[in-house]
């Protein structure tokens, strides 16, 4: 940025200017023309010369000339803001052109960028594309999952919208609440091999990066990184620039006032720093001797609050004195020595600068006005060199008086031209430069070049820098007449502010009027020294200290005419008058300005007459034309007003609020907290103007707080600052070293601590809303900070805990109701309230949907605590230790609120509903794991409602399980079903939904839950035994169905039954067990519900075993009984045997005992029970036959008895052993007597047929063929059954 007195700029300004003059002009008739607020745009008002434009078809005339008063009134109105405006502006300007109190703090926050509406719905829709798979982003489910979450919960609430609105959101907050809401599921994720958690981490939080972003071009970053660089330290143009905006001032407004000011003139604003500054000092004065005095807290403090003053004068003229005069000086001993002097006369009662006295002067030494100049001696050319010949050497050698001597490079006689420069440092002020012409000499005998000529230039720091032509004088060896060109160029020091020749007369200095080379040195920022040179002497002839003098034009003096000099000014001080005179009126224009800026005087003087004639000093006339420029367009009063007349109190409040809507307005999520530039330019302004810092915190404090109570987003850290130094100047701790408490302090810190008391409160309040999501990070543990602050008396008694707890307390108490009833608005639970009552729903509304939504109502509910107990709690617990018991007595009174609703809802359920108990349900599951909740107040009186509900579902499950089972037994057609029969099923399936309904209600009484575990169990125990006895009943009147004949099977029905007493056995324990818990020690042995069901349950498996088996031997008892009509010696067995039996019974018997072997094991459905009914089978059939034979052991067995038994036995211990009977069981000793019995009887029957047969072929000869053949069919038979 260039400057604006750049003459360019000028050129451009000028331009602008007269194209704009007409418009930019100030009237002061503001009934005929008025500016704008703008200062671009004029518009005319007129009153009472035409007819005014109708706003309606028939205006009134009385109301056309009010509103045309408004306007002219209103125009009025902004025409002095845009003034004052302007000239608050000035005063910035001079603060950003010469500080000397404040820097730009380097250490501050920094400030994230904000996030806005379009932003917000821009990245809204980024997420929705991801979701909806419109993107390219590749993610699991987990992570889909989350995303999901995060924007359903977050992205689309209601409260991050509002903090977006409130400016106090930027996209880091959108970052760590994602972060924070992953790390939790992250950390509930499985352990993967190769693959840690954090690496999971840092891939989500890329992926959500990339979501975020969406399709911005990532070399837009470094541009964003720029500007928030930018926000640390500005350069003056940007704070020029920055405060062009914040109050309003257009640019060509601002390159004006800039030149007119001379802002980029150092001298000239430290000139302007002193005049202020002693301007201070003499309206203090003034009011100390007037003792006006603004009102106190206390009346003593009227003259400490005059100490006050010229202290913070003194700190601002030690300030000034600090800054260096010159870089580079090393010379730090005087600046020393002027501060300590400074200081010293800060001590006496009256401060001005007037009241050095005489022996001040003499403070000065020769040492403290050394200067040091750099001088550049540039030889360039010689002309007239012809004496020479053309290949002659020559050469120039250049020196300072009393410095070193320089050579120049070699060139030949033909071209004596050289491009070489010698750089020379002095202390003279007039110092003299020599330089010579040299030629090599030829001689074999010389020892010195020959000298052509030389030019002595006398030079001052004011001389011409342009290369000139000097005449050389010439020696006996050159003839020629020679010139020379040289550019001589002298530098001024930074501490040398002005020089030149000056015709001077004093009464103890100059005492002789006559012309002498005089410098104006400025020693420190408030000791400056006019200085008389002669050549050649480093050192002053003679020097004056202008402390205490004023300057001013003034006539010729008498003694001075005919002795030289035209223009003449003076200074003057108390018993000292010189008088000083130039031949050129610029030049006296240009002393007295310096010498005006040197001296700090109030008086700015006036030159005698105006120039009418053409202006040729350059700087004069760039500052007339600056004048001119700045009263041309009315900006002139604002350049020569006089910062002392204004009240910087009332300026500075207007500077800090317009300042700060700026800042809540840029890009930054500042919360209040201003740039570094702001603070910079707030600090020097208030240094410089003596802006007291109760008043411009209070202020401070006035405008955050409007803005946080308009809803804006204002971090509380930074209004704990304020408060707290408000708060120890007023009860006189001086945090700025000021003592006085103004009575308007007193006052207005009292009302801001009650507005800040009530702010707190309504923030505690509404913290879910103020902070969402714990956003800002801190800010509520801040608050809660600020609010024990604020309640403090004073600055050392602290608050009691107890008061604390108390505030807290009752906004908590209001926090629940504010949370409940916005949240029950969104769960539009209240809208469907009655308009008569607040307790009762529309009747329109059906008792399902009202429960529908207070269910839905109450996950909302734990939602919202769960998000306080996240993003809250921590935040109240860290800030005071004692607060955890207070956050529970919030979430009891959330939860009472609640409880009014949830009974109006129960009370219009229809009798005997179940529906509401999953509300139960999930309201007991976060209360049993919440540690604070549970048992609570609210979990109590939920238990109190529910508890009746489920006593009598408990009752009519029993009912109706009951009925069940007694209507199902007497319907039953035992197909199988299942593990059982249809009603076991069922009575089987209720049962265990009733445990499983009850047990999953987690009943929070543990009293009552032992009771109902009780009496389920002993329920299922019951129902069981009745179940059990019922198919006992129905079994054994199966059993009598059928006959005892080797055609009976048993029925399938009859193996469901077993089936059903099996399956009751096997969910008896399940059923009837109790759960062993802590009281279950003693109950146990008094309550075995499961053991006596399976004791039960045990015997009529063994009734109906012994049933079953019963019935199944009775059939082979009926066979025995048939084959023992064949026993020797029967009337009936000699008759059985002409039929000629073969081996029927036998066949029939096995055939009979395989059907039923395959019927009982395909349809029981236990194998051990199915063992155990084979195994107790064939053990009663191997008793039976072997009882059987032991009744015949006299008697020998007929052959038909031996085939059938032999075959019942040998197919019998075959197919049992193939069913899985044990070998113990199969081969006991009933079974071995069986065979030595049935070997026996074989062997007697084959030995007793040889007999017979033997017999038959010796008496009856061919009849014995016969019984022969008879006896070896029989043999064949019988080792045919046995083959079978």
């Amino acid at each position: 940025m260039r400057e604006p007195s750049s003459s360019e700029e000028e050129s451009e300004n000028e331009t602008n200017d007269d194209e704009n003059s007409d418009i930019l002009s100030i009237h002061n008739n503001v009934d005929q023309k008025s500016l704008s607020a703008s200062g671009e745009n004029l518009s005319v008002v007129s009153h009472g010369r035409g007819p005014p434009r109708p706003a309606s078809p028939s205006p009134s005339l009385i109301s056309d000339r009010e509103k045309a008063i408004e306007d002219t009134e209103k125009l009025e109105r902004e025409e002095e803001e845009r003034k004052k405006r302007l000239q608050l502006y000035v005063f910035v300007m001079r603060c950003i052109a010469y500080p000397f109190n404040a820097k730009q703090p380097t250490d501050m926050a920094r400030r994230q960028t904000k996030v806005t509406k379009q932003q917000l719905q821009t990245i809204k829709e980024r997420f929705v594309a991801f979701l909806n798979g419109e993107t390219s982003i590749v993610a699991d489910e987990a992570f889909t999952n989350a995303v999901q979450s995060y924007y359903e919960v977050f992205l689309k609430s209601d409260r991050v919208a509002t903090m977006v609105k409130s400016g106090g959101c930027s996209a880091n907050d959108f970052r760590e609440v994602f972060k924070n809401n992953i790390e939790k599921r992250v950390r509930s994720l499985p352990e993967i091999d190769g693959l840690s958690k954090e690496t999971v981490l840092s891939s989500w939080m890329t992926k959500f990066d990339a979501i975020f972003r969406g399709e911005e071009d990532p070399r837009k970053q470094p541009q964003r990184m720029s500007t928030a660089a930018s926000e640390l330290i500005l350069s003056k143009e940007q704070l020029y620039e920055m405060f062009q905006n914040i109050l309003g001032v257009k640019k060509y407004e601002h390159q004006i006032l800039y030149n007119a000011c001379q802002l980029d003139n150092a001298d000239e604003q430290a000139a302007q720093v002193r005049r202020e500054l002693d301007r201070r000092l003499q309206l203090t004065e003034q009011m100390s001797r007037m003792r006006k005095h603004p009102k106190f807290v206390v009346k003593e403090m009227e003259s400490m609050y005059m100490d006050e003053l010229k202290s913070a004068i003194n700190l601002l003229m030690a300030n000034l004195e600090s800054l260096p005069v010159s870089k580079g000086s090393t010379d730090s001993t005087i600046s020393r020595l002027q501060k300590l002097k400074r200081y010293n006369r800060a001590q006496h009662s009256s401060l001005s600068k007037m009241d050095i006295n005489d022996e001040t002067d003499s403070g000065l030494s020769k040492l403290d006005v050394v200067l040091s100049f750099t001088l550049e001696v540039h030889v360039v050319e010689v002309k007239g060199l012809k004496s020479l010949a053309n290949n002659k050497i020559v050469y120039c050698t250049m020196e300072v008086e009393g410095g070193e001597k320089l050579q120049t490079d070699q060139a030949e006689a033909s071209k004596p031209s050289w491009d070489t420069q010698g750089d020379f440092t002095t202390t003279h002020p007039l110092p003299v430069v020599k330089v010579k012409l040299y030629t090599e000499s030829s001689g074999m005998l010389s020892l010195e070049d020959k000298e052509l000529g030389k030019v002595v230039i006398p030079v001052t720091a004011s001389s011409s820098r342009q290369p000139e032509w000097y005449r050389m004088h010439t020696t006996k060896n050159c003839q020629d007449d020679l010139k020379i060109k040289i550019a001589v160029r002298m530098d001024k020091p930074q501490n040398m502010k002005h020089c030149g020749y000056l015709y001077g007369l004093g009464k103890k200095v100059w005492k002789k009027y006559k012309k002498r080379y005089f410098v104006l040195v400025q020693v420190s920022q408030y000791t400056f020294a006019m200085c008389s040179y002669r050549e050649k002497k480093p050192d002053p002839t003679e020097m004056m200290q202008l402390d205490g003098f004023t300057v001013d034009y003034c006539e010729q003096v008498p003694d001075a005419e005919g002795f030289g000099g035209k223009y003449f000014f003076n200074c003057v001080k108390e018993g000292d008058n010189v008088t000083f005179a130039t031949d050129d009126e610029n030049e006296r224009t240009l002393w007295v300005q310096a010498i005006y800026r040197a001296t700090g005087q109030t008086h700015k003087p006036v030159p005698p007459v105006v120039q009418t004639n053409k202006i040729s000093n350059t700087q004069i006339s760039r500052m007339q034309g600056d004048a001119d420029r700045a009263r041309k367009h009315g900006l002139d009063e604002f350049v020569q007003a006089n910062p002392v007349m204004f009240d910087h109190h009332d300026l500075f409040n207007m500077l800090q609020t317009l300042t700060l809507d700026y800042r809540l307005n840029d890009a930054y999520t500042c919360l209040g907290w201003f740039s570094p530039g702001q603070v910079f330019v707030l600090d020097e302004y208030c240094a410089r103007y003596g802006v007291r810092g109760c008043h411009r915190h209070l202020c401070y404090l006035n405008d955050l707080l409007e803005r946080a109570e308009a809803g804006i987003m204002i971090d509380p850290t930074l209004i704990h600052y304020s408060f707290a130094f408000c708060a120890s100047h007023v009860h006189g701790n001086r945090p700025d070293g000021i003592g006085t408490v103004l009575l308007k302090e007193k006052l207005q810190f009292d009302e801001i601590k009650e507005r800040l008391r009530i702010l707190l409160e309504n923030q505690i309040t509404h913290f879910r809303y103020c902070f969402p999501f714990g956003r800002p990070e801190g800010a509520l543990k801040a608050t809660l900070s600020l609010l024990e602050r604020v309640l403090m008396k004073d600055i050392v008694t602290p608050v009691p805990p107890e008061e604390v707890r108390n505030v807290i307390k009752k906004c908590l108490e209001n926090a629940a109701l504010v949370n409940y009833t916005r949240i029950s608005e969104y769960a539009k639970i209240e809208g469907r309230k009655g308009s008569g009552s607040t307790d009762s729903y529309n009747e329109e509304v059906s008792p399902k949907k009202r429960l529908d939504d207070v269910i839905h109502l109450a996950e909302l509910c734990i939602e919202v605590l769960q998000q306080n107990e996240e993003h809250h709690a921590e935040a109240f617990v860290t800030a005071f230790a004692w607060f955890s018991d207070l956050l529970v007595e919030h979430a009891e009174i959330f939860w009472s609120l609640f409880a009014v609703d949830m009974d109006s809802t129960l009370e219009m359920q229809p009798p005997d509903t179940w529906d509401s108990f999953p509300l139960f349900q999930l309201l007991n599951d976060y209360l049993r794991n919440d540690e604070n909740l549970s048992s609570g107040k609210f979990h109590q009186h939920l238990r109190m409602v529910f508890a009746p509900q489920v006593v009598r579902y408990v009752d009519l499950m029993e009912s109706s399980i009951a009925q069940s089972i007694h209507k199902g037994f007497e319907r039953e057609r035992w197909e199988p079903q299942g593990n059982g029969c249809a009603t076991s099923e069922d009575m089987l399936w209720k049962l265990d939904a009733l445990q499983s309904f009850i047990r999953e209600l987690h009943w929070p009484d543990e009293m009552f839950a032992d009771h109902l575990d009780h009496r389920l169990k002993l329920m299922a125990a019951d129902m069981i035994e009745a179940a059990a006895k019922r198919t006992l009943k129905s079994f054994e009147a199966w059993l009598r169905k059928g006959g005892k004949g080797t055609d009976y099977l048993l029925y399938p029905e009859m193996a469901v039954m077993m089936n059903v007493i099996i399956d009751c056995k096997n969910r008896a324990l399940h059923l009837c067990a109790l759960d062993s818990g802590e009281n279950m020690t003693l109950i146990e042995n008094s309550h075995q519900y499961h053991t006596k069901i399976e004791d039960f349950l045990d015997r009529i498996q063994v009734q109906m075993v012994k049933c079953l088996i019963e019935k199944l031997l009775s059939v082979l008892e009926s066979v025995l009984s048939k084959l023992a009509r064949y026993d020797e010696g029967t009337f009936f067995s000699s008759i059985l045997s002409l039929t000629k039996p073969v081996n029927e019974l036998g066949k029939a018997y096995v055939d009979f005992m395989r059907g039923n072997l395959d019927i009982l094991r395909q349809k029981i459905a236990d194998e051990l029970f199915t063992l155990s009914i084979f195994e107790q089978w064939y053990t009663g059939q191997m008793k039976m036959i072997c009882d059987w034979l032991s009744d015949r052991l006299d008697l020998s067995l007929h052959p038909y008895q031996l085939t059938c038994v032999m075959t019942i036995n040998r197919k019998c211990f075959s197919d049992f052993e193939l069913q899985g009977v044990p070998e113990n069981a199969l081969n006991a000793k009933t079974y071995q007597t069986i065979c030595s019995r049935l070997q026996v009887e074989e062997a007697t029957q084959s030995v007793t047929q040889s007999e017979n047969s033997s017999k038959t072929s010796r008496f009856l000869g061919g009849g014995g063929s016969s019984m022969g053949g008879a006896s070896s069919g029989t043999g064949s038979q019988a080792s045919g059954d046995e083959s079978d």
